[in-house]
């Protein structure tokens, strides 16, 4: 009884999120904390970074591969199906409507002024996402440089994400090693 309770939260969490978030992973990553830290406690604060690492180092979209990992840890495989079914199942809902009826409204201009207006939020829940990240994450100067250098290697000579993330992961390791009382709240 209790795991098909959690199953059928798991699945319409992720269903929610899938729903009614516009902008792709990085847009839902808000919404997926709320959800599973703030709302349900699934996850600490600590875990969802974790788990976002790993979800944005898997192929696949982020979203996904969060709410996948996310209903792994709570009811094990059959979980990761049951939250990844809820997270994709409102987009192919929506994408297969919209394909039926877009010729009819893509010259719509209330239709193309929503959009833009969809956009503009989006970037905003993006920011905030990645605000609400870099305090859970940047704790000392070690990981403001790790992330200075990042952000360097990545605009500037458009190093790889994986290189990156490998990069982070060394460094860390090799720093937090050479100066160990600076491991505050890893």
């Amino acid at each position: 009884m209790k795991e098909k309770r959690i199953l059928r939260t798991l699945f319409w969490t992720f269903f929610k999120i899938g729903g009614f978030t516009f902008g792709g992973g990085y847009a839902m990553i808000p919404l997926i904390e709320r959800e599973v830290v703030d709302t349900h406690h699934w996850v600490s604060r600590e875990e969802i970074l974790d788990i976002l690492a790993v979800a944005q180092s898997l192929p696949g979209a982020i979203a996904i591969n969060s709410s996948t990992l996310i209903g792994y840890k709570m009811a094990g495989k059959t979980g990761a199906l049951i939250s990844t079914l809820g997270m994709i199942l409102p987009s192919f809902l929506i994408i297969l409507l919209i394909a039926t009826v877009f010729s009819a409204f893509q010259e719509n201009e209330w239709v193309r002024t929503a959009f833009v207006g969809i956009r503009a939020a989006v970037v905003g829940l993006i920011a905030i996402a990645g605000y609400n990240m870099f305090k859970a994450a940047v704790k000392d100067m070690i990981g403001v440089g790790i992330l200075v250098a990042t952000l360097i290697l990545l605009f500037l000579l458009d190093v790889h994400p994986i290189l990156l993330l490998i990069g982070g992961a060394g460094f860390g390791i090799l720093l937090y090693s050479l100066f160990p009382e600076k491991r505050r709240g890893s």
